[in-house]
């Protein structure tokens, strides 16, 4: 009767094995089915949620603000400053302030922002852009035309402040895309520095003007030795700036990738530097 029962407890350990392994099989083919049902319910969360909607309203609001001070402005580095300051006070604690999608992209890369809130950022502060753009220049058509007379003073009609056209840079494009590189990485190094203030939002945002405003003396003097006078260092900027041109892919380049390129080292370097000191 041992001997029996012996083997028959020899017999079955193959069919638990053979369990077990069917058991595994199924568990590993049901792995992917899982995660992908994980990610559609944590979008689902997402859009549902309150908060992402009012940080995609004051992304809006403060991209639309930006770009209508740096087109007002002339792009000149002191108002886009007091612009920023002001933006960052006004949204800051809601959104973060990106008011930028290469910053947001450095965010990203930097794990301090999920890519869903990050894709909403990005759409929505071209949107911001562009409404600044279509609203100045609705405000433009319907300025008064100038006058005969006016015209032989030399008074020129108005017209919206813009990026240089890519005639007015051929062969200088390089130049003009490591300005932009560099301009965009010093702006990302202090923006870093305000997504970590979350006490002092006055520190925060004058950290994030006097950021901006180094960034664009910098890229500005950059440029301006090949004789161009712009610097956008904002993707979302450069459309209302009207920047870019489907008439070659350096435009594109020089103010989508090369800010996005600079925001990235920007903000690692800030946490390899800054981050690891502060207490």
């Amino acid at each position: 009767m041992a001997t029996k029962a012996g083997t028959t407890t020899k017999k079955k350990a193959p069919a638990r094995k053979a369990s077990a392994t069917k058991t595994t099989r199924k568990s590993v083919s049901s792995a992917p089915k899982a995660r992908a049902n994980s990610l559609v319910s944590h979008v689902q969360q997402s859009v549902r949620s309150m908060a992402l909607w009012r940080s995609l309203g004051a992304e809006f609001i403060g991209t639309f603000l930006l770009a209508s001070v740096v087109i007002a402005g002339q792009g000149q580095p002191i108002f886009v400053l007091f612009a920023l300051v002001g933006i960052i006070l006004l949204v800051g604690s809601v959104s973060g302030a990106h008011v930028n999608p290469a910053i947001t992209i450095g965010a990203l890369v930097t794990r301090r922002i999920g890519w869903f809130r990050a894709l909403g950022y990005i759409i929505v502060q071209v949107l911001g852009a562009a409404l600044a753009f279509v609203t100045l220049s609705a405000f433009l058509n319907g300025a008064a035309p100038v006058g005969e007379e006016a015209a032989l003073f030399g008074q020129a009609a108005p017209a919206l402040f813009a990026a240089s056209e890519a005639a007015a840079y051929a062969g200088k494009e390089w130049y003009i895309f490591f300005a932009e590189l560099l301009g965009a990485g010093l702006l990302a190094f202090a923006m870093a520095r305000v997504l970590s203030e979350t006490k002092d939002r006055v520190a925060a945002a004058f950290t994030g003007g006097l950021g901006i405003f180094i960034a664009l003396m910098v890229a500005i003097s950059a440029v301006s030795y090949v004789g161009v006078s712009t610097a956008a260092i904002n993707p979302a900027v450069a459309v209302a700036l009207e920047a870019y041109s489907w008439e070659t892919l350096w435009p594109f380049a020089i103010y989508a990738v090369a800010p996005v390129i600079g925001a990235i080292v920007g903000f690692i370097v800030h946490d390899v530097i800054v981050r690891g000191s502060v207490k």
